[in-house]
């Protein structure tokens, strides 16, 4: 080769350099513009997440005030129902002794009423009757 064609493929290849060099800087870039734009879109991603799961999410609704509210209400029923129970042992009533207001009549049928006795056995053991 000559000195001439080694000049040339020198320039050629400092050309081609310079080329690649333009390139991949161009991509460098865009590589730090794309990581850029992810990071952003994690840092959106993790605010919607916290909007959406986080304490937040967790927030009373306005028709929710007052669910603080019903459990003094229950709480306080149930001091008024130990309060009677006090009073109604303070005047010589017991506990086991029912109200007058509360008169069932349970277990006892009236006499007129016929009674009918049935056995159901359950189906597993009319299965195995059955079976042998």
């Amino acid at each position: 080769m000559s000195i001439a064609a080694l000049r040339d493929e020198n320039e050629r290849l400092k050309a081609l350099l310079t080329q690649t060099q333009a390139a991949l800087s161009e991509h460098q870039g865009a590589l730090a513009a794309s990581e850029e734009a992810r990071r952003r879109l994690e840092i959106i991603l993790g605010e919607l997440r916290r909007d959406r799961f986080g304490a937040k999410s967790e927030k009373l609704r306005p028709d929710q005030y007052h669910l603080p509210l019903e459990d003094v209400e229950i709480a306080q029923g149930i001091l008024d129902a130990a309060q009677e129970r006090a009073e109604a042992a303070i005047q010589g009533r017991s506990r086991n002794a029912p109200d007058h207001g509360s008169h069932r009549n349970r277990g006892c049928l009236p006499v007129h009423l016929p009674r009918v006795e049935r056995i159901i056995e359950p189906v597993s053991t009319l299965r195995a009757v059955a079976a042998p």
